[in-house]
């Protein structure tokens, strides 16, 4: 949620004449994750966070905004957007789209306990059932074709181990099989996406790249990050086992699914690894910028292929 756009008090303020969330108290930016900007806002009513967004193209904003709301109308503890005087939740400001959000309480797990990573691979499932009577969809923006193009403009800023390891991989996720159950899926449900109030799993946030994909692909990409050791080299099965232990109590996995276990753990590294690579190469200006290390996802990948299975 690095600062790619400044707002100023006065903007601030104009944009929330158009909501019934009370008087502005204070503001300030909010500097972790990579793609939108987001601020902490504190009116005279509550508390809550401003979403401009940097990334997400304008027709897929609804999107993002409906499923949250389906989700927590669904009894999942999910950020939950206002909407404004005229009833929409996608609003303006300072020229870009942008959204407020109720912000949730408690705090993102820095390293996450096993009763926290099972808490989160129930979630998870949970997520995917209330999430299957959403009726939108939306192509996944990482999917295969953005794989492809990311990798061509990384191509020369990588040496020659890592690009063929890239191409390698590339290959292998066009020639995965078809059949895995699909559905809307969050796409980025990292440790810093969830926030927990002890143990307690109080809130899931950042629905930005939630798209229609496996559902696989979900369990895979929390897995990467809520069970990877400290230095990104490989997973650590206690931790593994209860988010998927947890996740396969609420929702059972099919035949297809345990077949694609470790190719969909190894396109979900490959994806963070591109984005993560495309941001060190290729930097967005703004105030406050975070870009997150890409050799973890890399170190992650060669783990997975080490280990297939």
């Amino acid at each position: 949620m690095s600062v790619f756009t400044c707002v100023g008090q006065p903007q601030l303020e104009q944009f929330l004449a158009g909501y019934s969330v009370g008087v502005l108290r204070d503001y300030a930016g909010v500097t972790t994750g990579v793609e939108n900007t987001n601020y902490f806002v504190y009116t005279s009513a509550g508390a809550y966070v401003l979403t401009v967004f940097e990334r997400v193209p304008h027709g897929d904003i609804p999107f993002c905004l409906g499923l949250a709301a389906h989700l927590a109308e669904h009894g999942i503890p999910s950020a939950q957007p206002v909407a404004n005087n005229a009833g929409a939740y996608l609003n303006q400001i300072c020229g870009k789209p942008a959204a407020l959000w109720v912000k949730l309480p408690g705090r993102s797990a820095e390293s996450p306990s096993l009763k926290q990573c099972r808490e989160v691979g129930g979630a998870l499932a949970r997520m995917h059932r209330a999430a299957a009577s959403f009726d939108a969809q939306r192509e996944n923006p990482c999917g295969l074709a953005w794989a492809q193009q990311t990798a061509a403009a990384l191509k020369p800023k990588l040496g020659s181990d890592e690009r063929a390891l890239m191409e390698s991989e590339l290959a292998m996720w066009r020639a995965m099989p078809a059949g895995a159950p699909a559905g809307v899926v969050h796409a980025d449900l990292f440790v810093d996406n969830v926030l927990f109030e002890g143990e307690r799993l109080c809130g899931v946030i950042d629905f930005y790249y939630a798209c229609t994909d496996l559902l696989l692909l979900d369990l895979a990409t929390a897995v990467n990050d809520w069970c990877k050791t400290a230095d990104g080299a490989q997973v650590d099965a206690k931790k593994q086992a209860a988010v998927v232990d947890a996740y396969r109590e609420e929702r059972p996995l099919s035949d297809a699914e345990k077949k694609l276990w470790n190719q969909t753990l190894r396109r979900a590294a490959l994806r963070f690894w591109l984005s993560r690579a495309y941001d060190k190469h290729f930097p967005r200006a703004g105030e406050m910028i975070l870009i997150k290390d890409p050799e973890i996802y890399r170190r992650l990948l060669v783990f997975h292929l080490e280990n297939c299975r």
